[in-house]
Formats: structure tokens, C-alpha cells, sequence
């Protein structure tokens, strides 16, 4: 058996970073370990065993440069919801940007946020 375990998102600050999803946006802190000249930051969005993010500052200018345009300005990142009407209007009370008003596709409820960092993200309810 095979499954994602995390994907590095690489941010300017680790505790910017923390108090944005952990403190705006409810998710879990499952791990922040100090390994004296970086950390080892694990985040988990609300309910979820799986699927982290590993929240890694940026060392040097090429890291840098990469902070909100990792994926080539595409959206990079989706954030599944089981109730996308009350998730998308909790995010909009904690100053989420979203691009966009909520879209109805085949595959579901969707719209695209970014986080304070530039990354861009759907918000989706899977149909």
C-alpha cells in the first residue's frame, strides 16, 4: 500500500505560516520540531488523519522567489470539504481571499482562494 503522506509547502516564516492555518483557519498543528537551523512543521486541516502539509521557510533567494508561485501560478493545492457552503463562508469571516464566487462544475462545488503567502487553492465539495 501506497498514499501521500505530505506535501512541502515552502512558506516565508514557519510561525506566519502557523497562525495563518492553525490560528485563522482551524487546522491541526501535528508537528513542529526544531532541528536547530530549520523545523520539521507538520499541519493537518480540520478532521483529517492524512494528507498534511509540511510547512518548510524558504533558505536562499531561488526558495524565496518560489514563496506563492510553486505550482507556475496554477492552482496547486485542493482542499476537499464535506459542507463547502459553511466552510467557504467560515474562511470568508477569517479574511480568506477567494478569486472567485463558488462555481458549480460536474465534479463538484468549487472556488479558488489564496493564502496570505500568494499560493492559489481550491476550495471543492466533491459531487
Amino acid at each position: 500500500m501506497q498514499y501521500l503522506h505530505a506535501v512541502a509547502l515552502v512558506v516565508p516564516d514557519y510561525d506566519a505560516a502557523i497562525g495563518f492555518y492553525c490560528g485563522r483557519l482551524g487546522w491541526q498543528l501535528a508537528e513542529d520540531i526544531d532541528q536547530g537551523r530549520k523545523r520539521w512543521v507538520r499541519i493537518l486541516p480540520p478532521g483529517a488523519s492524512q494528507g498534511s502539509l509540511i510547512l518548510a521557510r524558504a533558505e536562499g533567494p531561488e526558495q524565496e522567489a518560489a514563496i506563492g508561485s510553486q505550482f507556475g501560478g496554477r492552482v496547486g493545492l485542493f482542499l476537499a470539504s464535506d459542507d463547502f457552503a459553511s466552510d467557504h463562508a467560515a474562511m470568508q469571516d477569517q479574511g480568506v481571499l477567494f478569486e472567485e464566487a463558488p462555481r458549480h462544475e460536474p465534479y463538484g462545488t468549487v472556488a479558488v482562494w489564496r493564502d496570505p503567502f500568494g499560493n492559489r487553492w481550491d476550495l471543492i465539495q466533491f459531487a
